[in-house]
């Protein structure tokens, strides 16, 4: 098997382990196994269990932002740009390999290189948001990347909730929900060239 398609096998293999023990738990042996591939084989494409770890989250990480920045550059529309971003959220953690896990509930988090990793969800999406609301409102930086941090982290949260939590809500109907909260509070901040409103 060529290399890049032996690593993806193992990655594959990797996620589904981690996913179902947690980073603690899984060993190099059990991720070999379910590669169908010797341990030798498995170091020959990842020094060790975290450096795989981190290939795996780098992964999440990058699907998670590039298709925060797809549903930004998808529209205008900012009441639309909200609907999107919030999709990208709930799509996420609805995915049947349970990546979302490795990213927003790791069990090792309290090592650097995962936190780092992580946190550049909140961060380079967060950036993104707030790039648009600064151009739409003039808002000062800080204060733009405040209100974006926020939204990231009602998406996140409540897309993590509605997975969790038993209930007849469909995954269309709590994301239009959530966005529909999320825009009735960002619209108060009027567009830099409209004029502002004393209510």
């Amino acid at each position: 098997m060529p290399r890049r398609e032996r690593r993806t096998q193992l990655m594959e293999s990797a996620l589904e382990v981690f996913v179902a023990q947690g980073y603690h738990a899984a060993a190099m042996d059990d991720i070999a196994e379910r590669a169908g591939v010797s341990k030798p084989v498995l170091y020959q494409h990842f020094p060790g269990k975290l450096d795989l770890y981190l290939a795996l989250l780098d992964e999440s990480c990058d699907t998670i932002i590039d298709n925060c920045r797809v549903a930004l550059e998808s529209t205008h529309d900012n009441k639309q740009r909200v609907a999107a971003t919030m999709e990208v959220f709930f799509e996420y953690v609805a995915g049947a390999t349970g990546a979302f896990r490795l990213v927003f509930e790791s069990d090792l988090t309290n090592e650097p290189a995962v936190r780092g990793h992580v946190d550049r969800v909140t961060t380079e999406c967060a950036a993104m948001i707030a790039h648009v609301i600064h151009d739409d409102t003039g808002l000062p930086p800080d204060a733009s990347r405040l209100l974006a941090v926020a939204l990231v982290g009602m998406a996140q949260v409540s897309a993590r909730f509605w997975l969790t939590e038993p209930g007849g809500i469909s995954q269309a109907d709590a994301a239009a929900l959530v966005a529909g909260l999320a825009w009735r509070g960002i619209r108060g901040y009027p567009k830099s060239d409209e004029p502002k409103s004393d209510d």
